[in-house]
């Protein structure tokens, strides 16, 4: 890979896990997506780069801070999925129109920790699945049109905030489950969608945070504040793999569902894509190294394939107001 072309962002992107949300429409180029503080900056393929701004705060001083946001593609129709300390919101893909917002549940009488949404994943064919500081997974049924949207079922099984959801993006073998969900001690659960979800597994945490997760192939790649990527099978829940991968603490894992390439940023400026595979004799996950980007004095917070098939990547950095993009060598 090399380094092909740098998009201007209007604002920096905050230091947030997993900051930045790439939509891949097929035959036309892709947009873009990174938060600062309180607005999403939006580069698209449709028109001129906007701004969306935090919903749920009474005055402008109130106004609460994004903490994600990512695109949600079901089979019916594109959505632009917002989280932030207040709620949720969804927006049309090009962030024209909102299409629904969801409250969180604020205690009368404040604990120390904060409230907030985080972990966002499309799933199951009409799911759309975030997750919140409590552990609680909220699950909304997504109409093919309109913003009839519901809150179907609340997934508790997490007792940390959740980091990151992931859903299926390879065939899931059989038994295997479908969606992934990580939270701040690292434990990751397992499910299987559909009408009702149902837990298949439980993988318990090993004292790091999980901040990143995707899942392929049956396969559930897991990035790691200790630098560490692991790779656990989604049936059994059986570790397979376990790589140091980088230095410092990772923020983003992104998975390219053509080929099981898998693209990890860390703390450390350093940039990797690496390759999973299956044994075709031996059924054993296999993880190869294939190229090492190093994003000089930048805390890499976002990093992105921006097609199927990982042939090209988007990385973005805590105080950088750029997205910088890499294509073939």
């Amino acid at each position: 890979y090399r380094r092909e072309r740098t998009l201007v962002l209007r604002s920096s992107s905050s230091a947030l896990y997993n900051n930045l949300a790439v939509l891949c429409p097929p035959s036309r180029p892709p947009a873009f997506g990174a938060v600062h503080g309180t607005t999403l900056s939006l580069l698209g393929n449709e028109g001129p780069p906007r701004q969306l701004q935090a919903r749920g705060g009474a005055s402008a001083l109130s106004t609460p801070l994004l903490t994600q946001a990512a695109w949600c593609e079901l089979p019916a129709r594109v959505l632009l999925v917002l989280t932030s300390q207040r709620g949720v919101q969804m927006y049309e893909s090009d962030g024209s129109t909102m299409v629904f917002w969801h409250a969180l549940d604020v205690p009368e009488h404040p604990a120390a920790h904060s409230v907030f949404a985080r972990g966002i994943a499309a799933a199951g064919g009409h799911f759309i699945c975030v997750g919140t500081s409590s552990g609680a997974v909220l699950v909304f049924d997504i109409p093919p049109k309109g913003t009839n949207v519901t809150l179907s079922e609340i997934l508790e099984q997490h007792r940390d905030p959740i980091t990151d959801i992931a859903a299926e993006q390879g065939q899931a073998p059989d038994g295997a489950g479908d969606l992934v969900t990580a939270d701040d001690s690292g434990t990751l659960c397992l499910w299987s969608t559909g009408e009702e979800f149902t837990l298949l597994g439980k993988i318990p945490g090993s004292g790091s945070t999980c901040s990143s997760v995707t899942l392929w192939n049956g396969i559930v790649a897991a990035g790691y504040g200790n630098g560490q990527i692991r790779l656990w099978e989604a049936g059994s829940g059986r570790i397979r793999a376990q790589v140091s991968a980088h230095a410092r603490w990772i923020y983003a894992l992104d998975l390219a569902p053509l080929t099981g390439k898998l693209l990890s940023g860390a703390e450390d400026s350093f940039v990797h894509v690496w390759k999973l595979s299956r044994n075709p004799d031996t059924d054993d996950i296999e993880i190869q190294h294939c190229h090492a980007e190093c994003v000089t004095d930048t805390q890499v917070c976002g990093a992105r394939f921006c097609d199927p098939a990982g042939d090209t990547f988007a990385v973005t950095g805590y105080d950088l107001s750029e997205i910088l993009c890499y294509g073939p060598a």
